[in-house]
């Protein structure tokens, strides 16, 4: 799609401005994980400094509210940290510190969910795993989308948040090179499919 003037770094931004939707996210969710994304598609550099408490409260709060729909009362979400051992007390960092504690003040006053964090990154995704919180609310892509993909890559299903409508996908890309010999796995289509079934119904 780049190559014939997409502007949109993905099909979550993309929606959204169909829509005409600020308020938006991007969430992962598979039979072990369910992961949100306070960051999407950016550079690994840029994550710093386009990481906010509004951000974090954002994606938690769309988080929340896609698990109440699906049943689950109250649902525990773990902020995971941004830096190695969750900043080790600003050894390694200080935006637990100054940008996911302040958010976290904010989203334990609200009530509808219980909160913990910042969480150590290393670790936080296998006690979710575990069944120990309901979903991670990771920093950046690729600290959300690797264990994610690690434990349910045939079942994980990509949910774009906020919008008026479903909007769900395979949590995998078009796969051009096996494009036409049929050995696709069409499990995380089916799981797609059904999850969007399921918050249209």
């Amino acid at each position: 799609l780049q190559s014939v003037g997409f502007t949109f770094p993905g099909q979550t931004e993309f929606f959204a401005d169909a829509f005409g939707v600020e308020d938006f996210g991007m969430l992962l969710t598979g039979e072990r994980l369910t992961v949100g994304l306070a960051t999407i598609h950016e550079p690994l550099r840029a994550v710093p400094t386009l990481l906010t408490p509004e951000k974090i409260i954002r994606i938690s709060r769309l988080t929340a509210a896609f698990l109440s729909r699906r049943g689950i009362i109250r649902p525990r979400i773990a902020l995971a940290g941004l830096n190695p051992h969750a900043g080790e007390n600003g050894a390694f960092g200080d935006e637990e510190r100054t940008i996911i504690s302040p958010a976290l003040d904010i989203l334990r006053a609200d009530g509808n969910a219980t909160y913990t964090g910042p969480a150590v990154p290393d670790a936080i995704f296998r006690e979710a795993a575990l069944g120990a919180h309901d979903a991670v609310i990771a920093m950046y892509h690729d600290q959300g989308l690797i264990p994610l993909k690690l434990l349910d890559f045939d079942t994980a299903v990509n949910v774009t948040l906020g919008l008026p409508k479903p909007r769900t996908s395979p949590d995998h890309g078009t796969a051009y090179g096996i494009a036409g010999r049929d050995i696709a796995d069409p499990s995380s289509m089916i799981a797609a499919i059904r999850l969007a079934c399921e918050l249209a119904g």
